[in-house]
């Protein structure tokens, strides 16, 4: 009895990842499928294998520039905005954490309420605010507010993270020789390594996936990001080729997903943890 109810725990769970795997696996196979078969057929595996044919042309883009301008482009905004939000945050939450300042408590409780408001009620304000720096069409909206540490949930996670490390700690540094500066660098650094990989995953898929930002800031399809140029390869009143849509989304999902499993041990640990144990 328990044996058969052991497979049955099984099989359900492999259907149920099946139900799961299923619009990515058929999309796996519709970028070696042509328009006709695509709209016809819901088999994951083609009648008729077009070859990696997709992928190729697909690369080429639909003008002049080519999906290795659009990855060279989204790497230089994920890149640089991971690495501002990583310092400015650690500094910021560091600062909460660890220090006593005259408006601490309402610095912070405004930090968290920047949580409550949606990204539709800041646009406005932001748009107006960056076209009057004359920042519209380049890559500082995404820069300087990373590296003025506007990211609150990952300053609230780092803080709670923080908090959980033992101030002995400190204290043993600062008897050590060091100051503020070196404790942070040599003792709550290394300790942060799994909220910190958190934050890289976090923030790399959703600069990554980002559509909206770059729509209403990045103006030239020469800076465009792999996400403008995959809608923009969808042009109305024209016939779409969906194959290479569809090989192209494959190859832009690379990156997170490599991402993903590269840190996944640390990311795991810093979403389950908050710190030291015993």
């Amino acid at each position: 009895m328990k044996k058969a109810s052991r497979v049955f725990t099984y099989a359900f769970l492999i259907l149920l990842a099946f139900v799961m795997l299923y619009p990515l696996l058929w999309m796996i196979g519709c970028s070696f499928k042509n328009n006709n078969e695509i709209f016809t057929s819901i088999s994951i595996f083609p009648r008729e294998s077009t070859g990696f044919t997709a992928f190729v042309n697909g690369w080429k883009g639909n003008g002049q520039y080519t999906f290795t301008i659009f990855f060279r482009n989204t790497f230089l905004i994920v890149v640089p905005t991971v690495l501002f939000t990583l310092v400015s945050t650690l500094i910021t939450s560091y600062a909460f954490a660890r220090f006593r300042f005259k408006g601490k408590k309402i610095l912070f409780a405004m930090v968290i309420g920047t949580l409550l408001l949606p990204n539709e009620v800041l646009i406005v304000p932001r748009y107006i605010m960056f076209n009057k720096f004359g920042w519209l069409n380049s890559y500082r909206p995404f820069y300087i507010p990373a590296a003025l540490a506007t990211y609150s949930f990952f300053i609230f996670m780092l803080v709670q993270f923080i908090r959980s490390i033992p101030y002995e700690l400190d204290e043993a540094a600062y008897i050590d020789g060091c100051n503020s500066f070196w404790t942070l660098v040599r003792v709550i650094l290394p300790l942060c390594k799994p909220a910190m990989f958190s934050i890289i995953i976090f923030q790399f898929v959703w600069r990554w996936n980002d559509f909206f930002n770059p729509l209403l800031f990045i103006n030239s399809v020469s800076k465009y990001p792999v996400s403008m140029a995959l809608r923009m390869s969808i042009e109305a009143g024209e016939t779409v080729t969906w194959n290479k849509n569809m090989a192209m989304s494959i190859v832009c999902m690379l990156p997170p997903v490599i991402i993903y499993i590269a840190a996944q041990k640390y990311f795991v640990e810093g979403v389950s943890t908050s710190g030291l144990k015993g």
